[in-house]
C-alpha cells in the first residue's frame, strides 16, 4: 500500500469571506477525490482560536495548558467543518475527529481520509501535522499556511526578508528558533518543536501558500510546486 500523505492546513485558510470559502473547500474536496492515496488532514485554528484566546486572556485566564486547551477546541471546530465538507462530497472521510495521532494512523489504514485538529497543549497543529507524518510513515509534511515561502527573515518587519526555494531542516531550524513552545495562539512560519521531529525523524517538509489549491495539487502530486522545499539535511 502507498504511503499516505500528511497536509497541515493553516486557520487562516479557512477565513476568507464566505463565498471565497465555500469556493476553497469545494476546490479542495475535488482535488482530494482525485488523490490515490490516503490523505490526513490537520486544521489549525486561525483567528477562531486567536479570538478565543484573547477573551479568556482578558477575564484573567493566563496559565498556557488551558489556554492550549482553548486553541485546540477551535481547531477542532475548523476540522469538523473540513470534514463535514468532504464527506458532502462524497469522499470516504473517517468518522469523527480524532483526539490523537495513534487513532488518526489507524483511520488512515482504513479511509481514504482523515481530518483532525489540536491533541494535547503544547502541541501545534504544525507538530501534530509533523509528528501524524511520521507515525503513518509519510513521505513528507506539507504544511499550507497563508504565506508563499519560508522567508529568510519576518517579511512582515523586514523589507529585505527573501524568499527560500530550498532549504534544509537544519536551516529551517535557524530561522524558527529552538524547539520550545511559544505563547498560546501564537503564529511561526512552522512550529519549531515540529521541526525538530521532522529533523529527528529525516522527514522533509513543504511549505505553501494554500490559498492557491494548484500549489498544493503539485505538492501533493510530487510535481515542482510554489514554495519552499525542506529537505533533510
Amino acid at each position: 500500500m502507498a504511503s499516505p500523505l500528511i497536509l497541515a492546513l493553516g486557520g487562516s485558510l479557512l477565513h476568507p469571506e464566505e463565498s471565497e470559502r465555500r469556493a476553497w473547500l469545494s476546490s479542495l474536496a475535488n482535488l482530494l477525490s482525485e488523490c490515490e492515496v490516503s490523505i490526513g488532514i490537520v486544521v489549525g485554528g486561525g483567528a477562531a482560536a486567536r479570538v478565543a484566546i484573547e477573551l479568556a486572556m482578558g477575564r484573567g485566564e493566563n496559565n498556557l495548558a488551558t489556554l492550549d486547551e482553548i486553541g485546540i477546541a477551535a481547531t477542532r471546530v475548523n476540522a469538523t467543518i473540513v470534514s463535514q465538507i468532504l464527506l458532502d462530497a462524497g469522499l470516504d472521510v473517517f468518522a469523527g475527529i480524532p483526539s490523537d495521532v495513534a487513532s488518526a494512523v489507524r483511520g488512515l489504514e482504513a479511509h481514504s481520509v482523515v481530518v483532525m485538529g489540536g491533541t494535547r497543549p503544547g502541541h501545534t497543529t504544525d507538530n501534530v501535522a509533523i509528528r501524524l507524518a511520521i507515525e503513518a510513515k509519510a513521505a513528507r509534511c506539507l504544511i499550507a499556511t497563508n504565506v508563499a515561502y519560508v522567508y529568510s527573515s519576518d517579511p512582515s518587519v523586514d523589507e529585505g526578508a527573501r524568499p527560500i526555494e530550498s532549504m534544509t531542516l537544519s536551516e529551517l531550524q535557524t530561522i524558527v528558533g529552538p524547539p520550545v513552545h511559544g505563547k498560546a495562539g501564537g503564529s511561526s512560519v512552522i512550529d519549531p518543536i515540529g521541526v525538530q521531529a521532522a529533523i529527528d525523524n529525516n522527514l522533509p517538509l513543504a511549505v505553501l501558500d494554500g490559498r492557491e489549491i494548484d500549489r498544493i495539487a503539485d505538492a501533493l502530486s510530487g510535481k515542482p510546486f510554489v514554495g519552499t522545499r525542506v529537505e533533510v539535511g
